[in-house]
């Protein structure tokens, strides 16, 4: 029920939030152009998660799927709110960020544990959050991760 609840906000928020609060323009972008990527670089790397959980590349929100390839946290609701506290630990700050976090902490107080190693993960990696993914999709996915100090959970 838990889940259900914040699947049901989100999808009700995401088009609003798509729309009104991300400024970047879509990168257009195919998973079938993604997975002409060399096999290291972090092209292939989010064609391969995309195609693998049967998504499609969102306009606006294509950071949100590449964080998932750089930090190895998976699409559960509870990962996906460990997600949040890993990119507040290492320095992203949004309303809707804030939002998944505090009902997602009162919905999921079972996974407070998983929160804190998040957060605690994200602060020790350099501030990678901001960066401009779609120009370092040529780059060698271990790189950003080894450049970044970003760490799988």
């Amino acid at each position: 029920m838990r889940a259900f609840i914040l699947e049901t906000i989100y999808n009700w928020s995401k088009k609003p939030y798509q729309r009104w609060f991300k400024k970047n323009p879509p990168w257009d972008i195919s998973i079938k152009t993604l997975l002409k990527y060399p096999k290291e670089t972090l092209g292939f790397h989010l064609g391969c998660f995309l195609l693998r959980n049967n998504f499609s590349p969102q306009p606006k929100l294509e950071d949100h799927d590449v964080f998932h390839v750089l930090t190895n946290i998976g699409i559960t609701v509870s990962e996906e709110i460990a997600m949040q506290y890993y990119l507040l630990g290492n320095g992203k700050h949004s309303i809707y960020q804030v939002s998944v976090i505090f009902l997602g902490t009162l919905l999921y107080p079972d996974k407070i544990k998983l929160f804190k190693k998040s957060y605690r993960k994200g602060k020790a990696a350099y501030p990678f959050h901001q960066l401009d993914y779609k120009k370092l999709l040529h780059q060698p996915v271990q790189t950003l991760k080894t450049t970044f100090l970003i760490s799988s959970l």
